[in-house]
């Protein structure tokens, strides 16, 4: 009987046959892994025939999913209809958006468009050039296009879905065929993109059913080093090894540095992914919760084959921090408050947004009381949904560990006490606790291959966490590119995260600048020495005053091949960013203001421009 690696079922092939096959995927990659799957897939499907590549197969027999996404969600329903698809025979490629051939999009017959919306109303960093030819005058006919798209968003910003909706709209102008309507899936994701993606597998099977069934799949995303059985839905249970605070006692903040083990999870990661975290909301939140609706906590409630106590479904199933519109609606129905209508009037979309993104369900049930039921409450509610936290490490200097940046959010309100969902369940754990996580990855947010290019990150606040991972790598791996951090928060004295680290790393020259923005001190309150600080400003100064002033050199950096990183809040930060980044191209480039734009968008282009923003 052939053996099997531990975890694996018995393969039914023969023992030599097993030897075989693992001297064949003994160092293959994800995307040479994915192929391996498709050719075998297809040889079972059509015996003695030899299946093509994806790409090499006509284009009336072949499903095409494209995807556009800034945290993972998008892609892992993209890669999720892919394996579906090729494991029916089906030829299907896989691709992320940048990396779609736009002049094939003319021959394209089945796409599926899987695609969120960032901030206000904008499209994911890698769908951009995707979203700017459809809205050109290059967009080309597709009388012969037959289309679906699902969006993702979150209905607490005004453009809630706005990227889907105009793709769905635009390719429908260009004259394609919509096989089915827009899905639009906000937070609570599956809710929505579940029944769309077995809708959208259904109907590729029907349009493809005379296609040869050859199953390919030119994926996108590259593998994990070593291979691991945990996931997003089954995550692992990682040891915690530190909970230190990094902000001064006189900060307003409460940022932690977190240190979790890997150890004998076979998780691994690159700088630039990020890790999830599966919360758990406070259980004080949830008391409060229960006695404002006067709720018994030990009540069964059913949903699906799960039944439960109410407060496990509050503290561990369902989004109590957060709002959501649907919700908000039926709680106005219930309240029978006029002003909490008026509020979910079409042009009150900015001032809803702010609510739902400042307000938490307690908040809601104690300005406008209504009665819920056990079982209404938990239906109207959202499902808790992992929180992602760039990786604030690299394994090549802390081996199986991932580093984590928090900033706890805990604040008082009128109503009394409120927090975060996953940054107090982390930053309330005791060192040997243990926390469900899983890795994500971000191909869009990677180091240079070429190891002597310069890099320069921009990542105020907690934004800075992926670059200390950067520069761990850096330094592990001998890079000899340049390294240029741009840092802000309110105070030296007290907001200066990982400050040792950076000077130390000054000083040893593996940091070839530090430029510094610390908005809230008075002209006697920066630091002095080797880094450039706002500490001669009697005004705030954030960081991109600081790419003003340093314009001549970035833009030199820039011309030398320098890659841009910017990491933190996608509404404010990374649009003032990247208007100074503009500025500083048109002024020291001699650019216009849309050939400024076109540079940026190059550099977007050749991966030297790239964002981790949310």
């Amino acid at each position: 009987m052939p053996s099997a690696p531990a975890g694996l079922p018995v393969p039914p092939l023969p023992e030599n046959k097993v030897d075989l096959l693992a001297r064949l995927t003994e160092g293959l990659d994800a995307p040479g892994l994915w192929w391996l799957s498709g050719y075998a897939a297809g040889l079972a499907a059509r015996p003695g025939a030899r299946p093509a590549v994806a790409a090499d197969v006509a284009a009336s027999a072949r499903l095409s999913i494209v995807y556009g996404s800034q945290t993972g969600n998008a892609r892992r329903l993209a890669e999720q209809l892919a394996r579906q698809a090729e494991g029916a025979g089906l030829a299907v490629r896989l691709l992320r958006a940048d990396s779609y051939p736009l002049r094939e999009l003319k021959d394209e017959r089945l796409l599926y468009i899987v695609i969120s919306t960032q901030g206000d109303g904008d499209p994911p960093d890698d769908a951009r050039g995707l979203v700017e030819h459809l809205r050109g005058k290059r967009a080309p006919a597709l009388k012969q296009l037959k289309f679906a798209v699902l969006g993702l968003g979150d209905s607490s910003y005004p453009q809630f879905n706005a990227t889907g909706r105009q793709l769905d709209q635009r390719l429908a102008e260009l004259g394609g065929q919509r096989l089915f309507e827009r899905g639009e899936a906000d937070l609570d994701i599956e809710t929505v993109a579940t029944p769309w993606l077995e809708r959208a597998f259904e109907t590729a099977k029907e349009q493809l059913k005379s296609a040869a069934p050859l199953a390919s799949v030119t994926p996108l995303r590259p593998g994990a080093a070593v291979a691991s059985p945990w996931s997003r839905e089954k995550p692992w249970a990682a040891e915690l090894l530190a909970n230190q605070r990094l902000t001064g006692r006189g900060s307003r903040k409460d940022v932690r540095h977190i240190e979790l083990s890997l150890e004998g999870s076979g998780l691994s990661y690159q700088p630039g992914d990020a890790l999830g975290v599966w919360p758990q909301n406070p259980p004080a939140l949830v008391d409060a919760v229960l006695s404002e609706l006067g709720l018994d906590a030990t009540a069964d409630v059913s949903v699906g084959d799960q039944r439960l106590p109410l407060r496990t479904w509050l503290g561990e199933k369902r989004e109590i921090t957060r709002l959501a519109r649907p919700f908000l609606q039926r709680h106005a129905e219930r309240a029978h408050s006029a002003e909490l209508a008026r509020l979910l009037q079409p042009d009150q979309a900015e001032s809803l947004a702010r609510v739902l993104s400042s307000q938490q369900l307690l908040d809601l049930l104690q300005a406008y009381p209504a009665a819920w039921s056990p079982e209404e409450l938990v239906a109207a509610l959202r499902p808790l949904a992992p929180r992602l936290y760039s990786i604030a490490s690299a394994q090549a200097t802390v081996g199986p560990e991932a580093h984590l940046t928090v900033d706890h959010v805990a604040y008082d309100a009128p109503g009394g006490r409120r927090w975060g969902a996953a940054s107090h369940f982390l930053s309330a754990r005791a060192e040997g606790e243990h926390l469900p996580v899983f890795i994500e990855s971000n191909d869009r947010f990677r180091l240079p291959k070429d190891h002597t290019r310069d890099i320069v990150m921009i990542g105020p606040g907690t934004g800075v966490a992926p670059f200390r991972g950067f520069l761990q790598e850096r330094i592990a791996s001998g890079a000899s590119g340049r390294n240029w951090l741009l840092f802000g928060n309110p105070h030296a004295r007290h907001d200066f995260l990982y400050q040792v680290e950076w000077q130390q790393a000054l000083k040893a020259g593996q940091l070839h600048r530090l430029d510094l923005a610390f908005s809230r001190d008075t002209p006697a309150g920066g630091p002095q020495g080797d880094v450039r600080a706002a500490a001669g400003d009697a005004h705030k100064v954030y960081v991109q005053q600081r790419l003003r002033e340093q314009g001549r050199e970035l833009h030199a950096w820039l011309e030398n091949g320098a890659h841009v990183y910017v990491c933190g809040d996608a509404t404010r930060m990374a649009r003032d960013v990247e208007a100074a980044l503009l500025e500083v191209v048109a002024r020291h480039g001699g650019h216009d203001a849309d050939a400024a734009k076109d540079y940026l968008g190059h550099l977007q282009q050749q991966g030297r421009y790239a964002r981790d923003v949310y």
